[in-house]
């Protein structure tokens, strides 16, 4: 094949690259989802050169004003990407040279593709946390719609999936509730550590041009500039953080999703989930399969995939920056996406499915499942040591259990031939809803407590 000089390189190159080494070099197939963001750089740089009087005003109107031509093309659909300017910098200088000729060349003056490349990561990183807060408030409030309705509603709370003891919907609801609000801080934290400018830092070591980072750092909505241009152009740590946070809030997701899955079915029926997220089946006329929630346990493994694929890019590379760094956007990309269509799904999965109440109080009664509040009131009423109350309990379990019968289906008799204190006060702790009424402890499952922590939620979330 013929080989022609790279342009964009200059003239240390005299021919170009062959078919595969373009193919594996070029990144213009992945990272032209930055051109907002290195189109805002590029503005915010070129108006700081013509303030700190490195290039003209009348330069740096005319860079503006092809930048935003190229900016329109792009939205528009109008812009021909080529693999052969490799990325989306060289595509868009390239672009600017063609529309107002040799003033673009100016752009690049004291900025290099390493610190360039580090400004629209990170700026699009940043766009990504905000949208996932977005999204996560949507899915809390959709939660809390969910737990407000169902505050009195009974249900079993489990532990290794076994009926432990009863607690309400809305009380269910809240946990989710809870650890959304601490993927939310995750995000924001991880939003304020990376709000720092990495343009100036050039290659590695700086400009010996008289730039402002300030300027540009304030104009793009940063806090200031990063202080080490080292340890800027070779800084992945933001990308990281956001796949870390990412990938808690996927997992958190999962969990919810899993739950989605045994509730819908016909051994639990404790919830359904409507048509648009349910499916059939091609064979099975009665079946109603929980799709949404399936897909969207699986789709949970690429966001973990992709944060151990960065780590594994970044954990051998010396400083500063290495070509290995360009495989940093894919999955980060590809995280980012599926995160925001779980989040989307889920949101909708709660906000449209519906509890079956009956279907939750009877399964609260079963599995001995006020045995705690007995054991508590033994306890309370008999001053018994709760160690000996648990073996009184565990004993009037293996009763019922032998009478087929759960604990208030035993008689007055039967309880006190086991322990001959008991008295018939015993049964007003035995009722599932006088269970979860009595757990009133701040963050138990009390309906009272259930309906103040939504109001709470709400007043923060407005």
């Amino acid at each position: 094949m013929t080989k022609t000089a790279n342009t964009m390189w200059g003239g240390r190159f005299a021919a170009g690259p062959d078919a595969i080494m373009e193919a594996i070099n070029a990144s213009i197939g992945f990272d032209q989802r930055m051109a907002a963001q290195d189109i805002a750089g590029s503005r915010a740089h070129a108006a700081m050169l013509a303030a700190t009087g490195i290039i003209s005003s009348s330069d740096a109107e005319t860079i503006e004003e092809g930048l935003l031509t190229i900016l329109s093309e792009i939205e528009s659909g109008a812009f021909t990407f080529s693999t052969a300017l490799e990325d989306i910098h060289m595509n868009i200088e390239a672009r600017l040279r063609e529309l107002i000729g040799d003033a673009a060349g100016r752009l690049h003056t004291a900025r290099s593709r390493n610190d360039q490349v580090a400004l629209d990561f990170r700026l699009w990183v940043r766009d990504q946390c905000d949208a996932v807060d977005a999204a996560l408030l949507g899915l809390m409030q959709a939660l809390l719609a969910q737990a407000e309705e169902g505050a009195d509603w009974v249900m079993p709370g489990f532990t290794h999936l076994q009926v432990a003891q009863p607690v309400t919907w809305g009380h269910h609801m809240l946990a989710y509730v809870e650890m959304f609000s601490r993927d939310r801080a995750r995000f924001a934290d991880a939003r304020a550590r990376m709000n720092l400018s990495p343009l100036g830092a050039a290659a590695l070591a700086g400009t010996s041009f008289p730039i402002d980072r300030e300027m540009t750092a304030k104009a793009l909505g940063f806090d200031g500039p990063t202080a080490n241009s080292l340890d800027t152009v070779a800084d992945r740590d933001f990308a990281l953080e956001f796949l870390a946070a990412g990938s808690i809030c996927a997992m958190h997701m999962s969990r919810l999703a899993e739950e989605l899955v045994i509730w819908s079915s016909a051994q639990f029926r404790f919830v359904t989930l409507s048509d648009q997220w349910s499916t059939g089946s091609s064979i099975m006329p009665q079946k109603r399969n929980p799709d949404a929630a399936e897909l969207l346990r699986a789709k949970i493994g690429r966001i973990f995939g992709a944060n151990v694929a960065l780590m594994t890019v970044m954990k051998g590379l010396p400083l500063t920056y290495s070509k290995d760094m360009q495989e940093d956007k894919e999955q980060v990309f590809d995280a980012a996406d599926n995160l925001s269509l779980s989040l989307a799904a889920m949101t909708g999965m709660v906000r449209d499915m519906t509890a079956n109440i009956d279907a939750l109080a009877a399964a609260a009664a079963m599995g001995f499942s006020t045995a705690t509040d007995l054991a508590d009131w033994l306890v309370r009423a008999l001053g018994m040591p709760f160690r000996e109350a648990h073996h009184v309990t565990g004993s009037l379990v293996a009763l019922a259990e032998a009478e087929n019968c759960d604990l208030p289906d035993l008689t007055l008799t039967q309880m006190q031939s086991v322990h001959r204190d008991i008295t018939a006060d015993v049964f007003d702790v035995l009722g599932v809803q006088n269970s979860v009424a009595s757990r009133q402890s701040y963050g138990g499952t009390a309906p009272e407590n259930v309906r103040a922590q939504v109001h709470a939620w709400k007043a923060r979330l407005a």
